[in-house]
């Protein structure tokens, strides 16, 4: 029986583990440069700046849901959804809906605005998934980065 809890620390080998599945999934395996000590101090120190929850089964953590908080200056405080992931030999069985159910509730329960991800446009299982739901999906929105490297460039 699939139970869901929030993360803890020691969560976090297997939670690093799922991120790097999820990048061989989405064809980006080299641009995870994430590391378990920045997750320690960024989830768990003085300054918290994620949460988390896990689906686990039997001591097994089969799938994450990673959020956080945004602000809009439009809508307020918003719960970013940044990932959500279910190892692949557990897909279809209602994993990654009890992790959304889960993460839809702590948006409500932290007063939030509204709740906000990104999914890849040739995803069509997530597209799905998230239309059930009566998800708006935004094609207008442009997404926008930069690297610590091209910053550090740029300013010298």
């Amino acid at each position: 029986m699939v139970q869901i809890r929030i993360g803890v620390k020691s969560d976090l080998p297997r939670v690093l583990e799922l991120i790097k599945e999820l990048a061989e999934y989405e064809k980006a395996p080299q641009e995870v440069t994430n590391t378990l000590a920045l997750m320690e101090v960024d989830g768990f120190g003085a300054h918290p700046i994620y949460g988390f929850y896990v689906a686990e089964e039997e001591g097994t953590i089969l799938g994450i849901s990673l959020y956080y908080y945004r602000y809009s200056t439009w809508k307020g405080k918003r719960l970013y959804l940044e990932d959500i992931v279910v190892t692949q030999s557990h897909r279809g069985r209602g994993i990654g809906k009890m992790l959304f159910d889960q993460t839809m509730k702590k948006a409500l329960e932290e007063n939030c605005t509204g709740m906000m991800w990104q999914v890849l446009d040739w995803n069509t299982p997530a597209i799905e998934f998230y239309k059930r739901y009566g998800a708006r999906l935004d094609s207008e929105w442009v997404n926008c980065h930069l690297e610590a490297a091209d910053i550090r460039k740029i300013l010298g």
